[in-house]
């Protein structure tokens, strides 16, 4: 450890961190049955097969679009990440039913505010998959993006992915 380690621990620089928006089991971005996210068309990242029904911010940063239906989220983390947080597969076609958003458009969020609740018994229940693909959709202006935590669950707020420049 490096003096300025020493002298700033605990100061850590997460403006390139995501952390879990949602409690799950997190697994690679190829195993969502969808080839939008699986084939990385969108850009590159994971999903989390959720064991909550909530959406949390996974860093600090601006709401660029809550959609309608209250499906998914677009976020811009203040380091300049695109982030996409699509609730389960062909969900906008529930058009709003079983969730409720907490955000707007243009909103300033911290990591940890609540974006959306969802009610993934119900959701599953019409025959939806609940699994939730958390892209960076602007990953092709970073030289890496590494998943931390494939195949292990995860609390919301725990390290799920970090960019490098």
């Amino acid at each position: 450890m490096g003096i300025f380690s020493k002298l700033f621990k605990g100061t850590e620089d997460t403006s390139n961190t995501l952390f879990s928006p949602v409690d799950g089991k997190v697994v690679a971005i190829s195993q969502v049955p969808d080839p939008t996210f699986a084939d990385e068309i969108l850009g590159k990242g994971l999903a989390i097969i959720p064991s909550s029904d909530v959406v949390f911010s996974p860093c600090d940063g601006t709401v660029d679009m809550m959609f309608d239906t209250g499906h998914a989220v677009n976020l811009i983390s203040e380091s300049g990440m695109e982030i996409l947080i699509h609730v389960g597969l062909e969900t906008v076609s529930l058009k709003g039913k079983h969730f409720k958003t907490f955000k707007n458009s243009g909103d300033h969020v911290s990591k940890g505010d609540k974006l959306i609740e969802f009610e993934r018994d119900q959701i599953a229940a019409e025959g939806f998959n609940t699994i939730i693909p958390v892209v960076i959709c602007n990953s092709d202006s970073y030289s890496s993006v590494k998943v931390l935590a494939v195949d292990s669950q995860v609390k919301t707020g725990d390290k799920i992915l970090t960019v490098a420049k």
